[in-house]
């Protein structure tokens, strides 16, 4: 059975060991580097993904303590503690490695040395890093899905005949294995959609990851999607699986892509179509096989024109297309959405007397929503915290007017839409800072602060 190939490091001052190990080892291991300086150890382990380093106990001149090959030994296992270190020392110093041995080493190698016994020697020990590598890997992964199984999983709520026909959709390609697009207005509930084609696909028992591309600074992109070893950049204290390892056999769902610049669209697709990623600081391929649904609430086809995404990515991930319908366009889905939220809050805030007249629900089906069943839930939620007596009325329910959503769209800057809610909550509330900072979800100072800043930016 032949044995998987690795790379190694061999370092040894004698340059003729170091030719003879190279002819050697070339046919044993995928890749052989060979140095005569320890200075450089750190910098080679820090280019390549090394299994095994090959280290010599003594460097300098008439030295044969072994002091320089422990030395070296703390300082690889400190910067790569699954890599095996097996040292090379003489007959005579046999007391010196099993120091070593103490240290971390793997295991030792006495010179003169037989063939065979070193190609077996170094076979284990490459075994020894393998199995190092995949309890870890193993032991990252289980971080990671501790975390993605303790997300809230959502119920899809509605019998419209807009969202029927949407989930009858989803069903059908659910059992595919088809790159899904799922576009929609935002708070339209794309995510849920993904959520639903995952729990029907095939890959149901693995993970559902998902990842929020307008969260992810460009700097961020390439760990949090790809990983990255230990020591990979400053504050790469350990190694962490990135989004496509985690999703391997599952389905990875790529939120807001829309958002994604231009440079960074290439290598995504890149990923994609290789089916395979690289980890930061590492130059090991890891295969991945994953399911992928995107979502955007912008017009991809449009920024294809307009050269803002590339057109063979939007086609990598639009092999079925989902469009999400506004909560304006689904009639009575909003009376049963607005009695979930209700049963939803009144439990979570203990009011469990509390219900909604038909007035009321005849102002939300009024409504526009033009922040969908976000805004829906958001509404509700502020009117079970903040009503006084056991029934919502209309004006318990904070909506928008037709000249504030005027001046919303007028907005262009966060913080002209951040003042503008405060000063329509002071309104509401007549002045009170109190009530308005609990209508917004903030403190009562920091609704002041904010609105002082933003009128001192405005002087």
């Amino acid at each position: 059975m032949p044995v998987q190939k690795g790379n190694i490091l061999i370092v040894d001052d004698n340059k003729s060991i170091l030719s003879t190990l190279e002819i050697l080892l070339s046919s044993e291991f995928a890749d052989v580097t060979a140095i005569s300086n320890p200075n450089l150890i750190l910098s080679e382990l820090r280019k390549k993904d090394f299994n095994i380093v090959l280290l010599d106990m003594n460097f300098s001149a008439g030295m044969k303590t072994g002091n320089e090959g422990i030395y070296w030994l703390g300082k690889i296992r400190e910067s790569n503690p699954d890599v095996s270190v097996v040292m090379i020392t003489a007959y005579g110093d046999v007391d010196t490695a099993v120091r070593a041995l103490k240290a971390g080493a793997s295991d030792f190698i006495l010179k003169p040395w037989d063939n065979e016994k070193i190609i077996a020697t170094l076979r284990l020990a490459l075994q020894l890093n393998l199995s190092k590598k995949e309890v870890r890997y193993l032991k990252e992964r289980e971080s990671e899905l501790k975390k993605e199984i303790n997300r809230e999983q959502k119920d899809i709520i509605g019998s419209s005949p807009q969202i029927t026909n949407v989930l009858k959709l989803a069903r059908k390609v659910a059992k595919t294995d088809a790159n899904i697009l799922i576009t929609g207005e935002n708070g339209t509930g794309k995510e849920l959609i993904a959520q639903e084609i995952h729990r029907l696909s095939g890959r149901a028992n693995e993970l559902l990851v998902s990842v929020d591309m307008g969260a992810i600074t460009e700097t961020l992109f390439e760990s949090e999607l790809f990983g990255h070893v230990k020591g990979a950049f400053t504050d790469a204290r350990e190694s962490r699986q990135g989004k496509f390892e985690i999703a391997h056999k599952g389905t990875l769902f790529l939120d807001e892509i829309g958002n994604l610049s231009f440079h960074l669209q290439a290598k995504l697709l890149a990923a994609i179509e290789n089916r395979q990623i690289t980890r930061i600081g590492s130059n090991e391929p890891i295969p991945v096989d994953i399911r992928l649904i995107s979502a955007t609430n912008k017009n991809l086809e449009n920024m294809v024109k307009e050269g803002l995404f590339r057109e063979d990515l939007y086609y990598r991930i639009n092999t079925i297309q989902i469009e999400l319908p506004p909560l304006r366009e689904r009639g009575n889905d909003i009376i049963t959405l607005a009695e979930f939220f209700l049963r939803k809050y009144t439990k979570k805030y203990n009011k469990p007397e509390l219900r909604i007249n038909q007035q009321a629900l005849d102002k939300l089906m009024d409504y526009s929503w033009p922040g969908n069943i976000r805004e829906l839930q958001n509404t509700i939620e502020k009117a079970v915290i903040l009503s006084e007596t056991a029934v919502i009325k209309p004006e318990d329910l904070y909506l928008r007017s037709v000249a504030e959503l005027k001046n919303l769209n007028s907005i262009s800057t966060i913080e002209e839409m951040e003042e503008k809610m405060m000063l329509l909550a002071l309104e509401k509330n007549n002045g009170n800072f109190t009530a308005a900072a609990e209508q917004l979800g903030i403190t009562r100072q920091t609704l002041y602060n904010r609105l002082r800043k933003n009128r001192q930016n405005d002087q």
